[in-house]
């Protein structure tokens, strides 16, 4: 078993090509800093986008359904 394992591994070995990458490494991790701080940019521009019109939206809630009354529920 431990000689099967041993050829196996050595086959592995010299059948592995070394193929040049198209950019250095360090191309690649500005590329994905990039865009992470791509979707942080488009992230952060959406903050607080539910309360922009919260004025409007509690006046049409609490029209329709009258919080707080003291009077006789229906």
């Amino acid at each position: 078993m431990h000689l099967l394992a041993t050829v196996l591994a050595q086959s592995v070995v010299t059948a592995e090509k070394s193929v040049p990458l198209i950019m250095p490494p360090v191309a690649f991790a500005a590329i994905a800093f990039g865009i992470f701080l791509l979707l942080g940019v488009v992230t952060w521009t959406y903050r607080d986008v539910a309360n922009r019109h919260a004025h409007k939206a509690a006046t049409s809630y609490h029209d329709d359904h009258e919080h707080g009354s003291a009077g006789p529920h229906k």
